[in-house]
């Protein structure tokens, strides 16, 4: 539901009743991941896309007599109809599991509370029961920051309390996802399958080395929704005037730099300078920390003699098998901002277990789970 924050908090702030229907499971190639939402209010404007267009006019036909009725929440699957090529369903042959309620605002002031918070770029998360009880479906909880103690219920403090601690965990990983808590006697007797949507602080892309190829890596990760920081010892290069698209440019040097900022699982690091004196103190300690991707630029010669220089400052092989040097995917780029998308499909590839190669050239779904960026993974 957090793809359309916006537009929900306006309602909920004017009271506004709506439907709201949500991708709570996935199956083969399903265009769109758990967490996306369409909602309707009640004088049948919609917002958002569950489907990609493929299955809107029959969701937003439920979403309709839901709010018409008023009517308690339903689960509802959209497939493809091999028997029937006009039947209501994803041509990409895959399958939606959606859930679809009636929301009423005046009900649920921590929601309100939870999309303000997500629309002024708060980290936060909305817990939302997708299966279990009948009477628990659809309920939700929300927490603000990654310490705010959470709002609203889910039937019970056992059940509450064990849902936020995942949602708080999920909110630090950066991950939407299904949990289930509940069937024992220390949580709770229902079993419950709670969908977390989580908006977190935007991931950082640390660029090492202020040169061509780092003006458009930090256009091209601010693009995709990185916190870009370009980073140089050397002041006349690292300037504000010549990385416009970075958040932030420093000069320090490189290992100092990374010494007193804070990294995580989403973090990627992109050393792009190829001197030694600044790449082996860097890579030293960049390739024992729990970052998502570390990639170095150079030619082959130049990576193996990196390595060498690794190795003698006695980095594990097991440490060295996580970076990804010469960097990027082999697209025959040859322009700074053809490297820039080289660079960045890599980091794509490796965040979502992609193999990099032409779809053209496999087989079976398209559309597959995307998991949380581990720094365990080479």
């Amino acid at each position: 539901m957090l793809n359309i924050a916006d537009t929900l908090h306006t309602w909920c702030a004017g009271a506004r009743p709506f439907a709201l229907a949500t991708v709570v499971g996935v199956s083969g190639s399903a265009p769109l991941p758990p967490g996306t939402a369409l909602a309707v209010d009640t004088e049948g404007n919609a917002i958002g896309s569950i489907s990609g267009g493929c299955v809107e006019g029959a969701v937003y036909d439920l979403c309709r007599e839901i709010l018409a009725s008023g009517g308690a929440p339903q689960r509802a699957r959209f497939g493809y109809s091999d028997s029937d090529a006009f039947a209501i369903g994803l041509t990409c042959g895959g399958e939606l599991d959606v859930l679809v309620q009636r929301v009423e605002p005046t009900a649920l002031p921590h929601l309100t509370r939870a999309l303000e918070a997500v629309r002024n770029g708060r980290p936060g998360a909305v817990a939302q029961v997708v299966d279990g009880p009948a009477e628990l479906l659809g309920r939700t909880l929300s927490l603000v920051g990654h310490d705010g103690a959470h709002e609203g219920t889910l039937g019970g403090m056992r059940e509450d309390a064990a849902v936020a601690a995942r949602a708080r965990a999920m909110l630090r990983a950066g991950r939407t996802g299904r949990t289930e808590v509940g069937g024992d006697a220390d949580t709770c007797p229902d079993q419950l399958s709670v969908l977390v949507h989580v908006n977190a602080s935007p991931p950082r892309m640390l660029v090492f080395g202020a040169v061509d190829f780092a003006a458009a890596l930090s256009q091209a990760g601010t693009f995709l929704g990185y916190r870009v920081t370009v980073c140089d010892a050397r002041s006349v290069f690292a300037t504000r005037a010549r990385f416009p698209y970075a958040d932030e440019v420093v000069v320090d040097w490189p290992h100092r730099y990374l010494d007193r900022t804070a990294v995580d699982t989403r973090t990627a690091v992109c050393v792009l300078t190829h001197d030694s004196k600044f790449d082996i103190p860097l890579l030293r300690r960049v390739l024992s920390l729990p970052v998502g991707y570390v990639g170095a630029m150079g030619s082959r010669r130049t990576h193996d003699q990196r390595l060498e220089h690794l190795r003698e400052a006695g980095v594990p092989e097991a440490q060295l098998a996580r970076l990804h040097s010469p960097i990027g995917l082999d697209l025959g780029a040859r322009t700074p901002e053809e490297t820039a998308v080289s660079i960045t499909a890599e980091i794509i590839a490796h965040a979502n277990r992609g193999t990099g190669l032409p779809l053209s050239h496999g087989t079976g779904p398209i559309h597959g789970a995307t998991p949380v960026l581990s720094a365990a993974r080479s």
